[in-house]
């Protein structure tokens, strides 16, 4: 059975990526042991000029992903030799900055918490709507392009909490802080923006591309993992403060 579907409950309309996205070719891992599943999104994938390899297990992903050095990954959890979750890490290991994105039928709360905090980008729940992946994937691969062309240069310091932009590490207290990269990308534009509330919409837009509005868990789960790394107290957080019904603001006290 194919995890794609057209099923209008299922996700947010998305617009499907405009041909101006694929001028420039780009190649796409895709990691899943269903059939059906990986034909059509490959077919879907195609139209838009997007170059797709195809891999039905995590040693068989793992090998095209060293050959092929993809722009972007789509992998499932279950997957006939080993977890969904160990490869993301292996991939994450190699790699940081190349987007992740898990699609898988594993929904259960602690899966998607599971698969965000071990570095994918975004996780999505099968059946998936097909203009919904390809809208996320043209998301996260635009975004990617950005961030290899921008460059922000500076250190932001925060009591006892160090940013470092460019080479993109966090210190807290004067030790560093191991973040995935979504994570550091999150915590830069909230802190880049200190005592300045921030909406849903503008951090869906500025860390991970999106241009329409999706569940926002993806926000909450990083958030979460966040403050249990850089607050002293993520119960009762200093820095990352909640503000109800329209998003979050970053402290504005600087060291």
């Amino acid at each position: 059975m194919s995890g794609l579907s057209d099923s209008d409950n299922q996700f947010v309309e998305a617009e499907a990526p405009g041909q101006p996205e694929a001028v420039v070719t780009r190649r796409i891992l895709l990691i899943d042991a269903d059939t059906s599943f990986r034909k059509e999104l490959r077919q879907s994938c195609e139209q838009y000029g997007y170059q797709v390899v195809e891999a039905e297990t995590a040693a068989d992903g793992l090998r095209e992903f060293d050959e092929k050095q993809p722009s972007l990954v789509v992998l499932d959890v279950v997957l006939p030799d080993g977890s969904g979750f160990d490869l993301c890490r292996t991939i994450r290991r190699q790699d940081a900055r190349v987007p992740v994105m898990i699609v898988s039928s594993r929904g259960e709360e602690i899966d998607v918490v599971v698969g965000l905090e071990i570095g994918a980008d975004d996780y999505v729940i099968k059946p998936a709507r097909t203009r919904e992946l390809l809208a996320r994937i043209a998301a996260h691969l635009r975004k990617a392009r950005l961030d290899t062309q921008e460059s922000s240069p500076g250190r932001l310091e925060f009591k006892d909490l160090a940013i470092d932009i460019n080479e993109r590490r966090v210190f807290k207290d004067g030790q560093e802080v191991d973040l995935t990269h979504t994570e550091f990308d999150l915590l830069a534009y909230l802190a880049s923006h200190a005592g300045k509330v921030m909406s849903r919409e503008k951090i869906l837009n500025h860390v991970w591309g999106y241009e329409y509005p999706i569940e926002t868990r993806l926000i909450d789960v990083h958030i979460r993992n966040l403050r249990r790394k850089i607050e002293t107290n993520s119960s009762r957080p200093y820095y990352i403060l909640a503000v109800p019904g329209i998003g979050y603001r970053f402290t504005s006290a600087r060291a």
